[in-house]
């Protein structure tokens, strides 16, 4: 039996979101300020610039994090690596290669509270029912998950395009019934939520952090010849085909 004060039910803490096992909270003020860091407090709470937290209800689901993500846990709360065997580990092992991700993310389960490290960026709760069970991220977006979602490798389907306009060949697939836990470099306030239905999306820039699965995603140039391609100015551009969504940040994520 455990007891939690001053957190929650402190009111520097505001709950800005909860769906399934996941609560994420704001702080309005940051209290442990020293005078020499006064003035960028003073204009980081202006502009919105806050830290923000996941607390993780483990007697509703158990919790899969990105490595390090952990900063503490109360009452009966276990840590396994998640893999079950030999196989899966090398599977794991691939996948964290070729996707940037960690290769092996810590898997939570008991009935207790966990709770992750804050961080500056806006953290996104997304139901897998909501993208027909079938998610692909952009690099470094993915903190948590519910266990019961599987993980895997996405290929562009047009590698040698993706070497060509400096890209990833990998992005990281969620797949599945569940919530995921994703950090943003903006807020969901902004971010644009295009609905193809067999049609074409092309987007100058790794602007796009999430997609639907069963679109088709390549790499290609903005004209159909190379001489169109100067003309126009853009040269390649991320190609997204089919029928699902894409979620687009405002602006180049590396300008964030």
């Amino acid at each position: 039996m455990y007891e939690i004060k001053n957190f929650l039910n402190n009111d520097d803490i505001k709950v800005i979101n909860k769906l399934g096992a996941f609560t994420v909270i704001e702080y309005q003020r940051d209290l442990s300020v020293m005078p020499s860091e006064s003035l960028i407090a003073y204009y980081c709470n202006a502009m919105n610039v806050r830290k923000r937290q996941v607390i993780c209800d483990l007697s509703q689901s158990d919790i899969i994090l990105q490595a390090g993500a952990m900063q503490w846990t109360v009452g009966n709360v276990n840590t396994t690596t998640g893999v079950k065997g030999v196989g899966d580990l090398f599977g794991k092992a691939i996948r964290g290669s070729v996707t940037g991700e960690s290769a092996i993310k810590p898997e939570y389960t008991g009935n207790g509270t966990l709770v992750l490290e804050p961080t500056y960026k806006h953290i996104l709760l997304v139901d897998l029912a909501d993208w027909n069970g079938s998610i692909v991220l952009d690099d470094g977006l993915f903190l948590a998950c519910d266990a019961a979602l599987k993980h895997k490798a996405v290929a562009r389907s047009n590698i040698s395009s993706a070497v060509a306009g400096n890209e990833g060949l990998f992005n990281l697939g969620i797949i599945g019934h569940g919530i995921l836990c994703l950090e943003s470099p903006c807020p969901k306030e902004e971010l644009v939520e295009i609905n193809l239905d067999n049609d074409v999306l092309k987007v100058d820039g790794n602007m796009a952090i999430a997609w639907s699965g069963s679109l088709e995603f390549t790499v290609e140039r903005s004209g159909k010849t190379l001489v169109g391609s100067a003309a126009s100015g853009e040269g390649l551009v991320n190609v997204y085909r089919g029928t699902g969504r894409v979620l687009l940040a405002p602006v180049v994520k590396g300008m964030v």
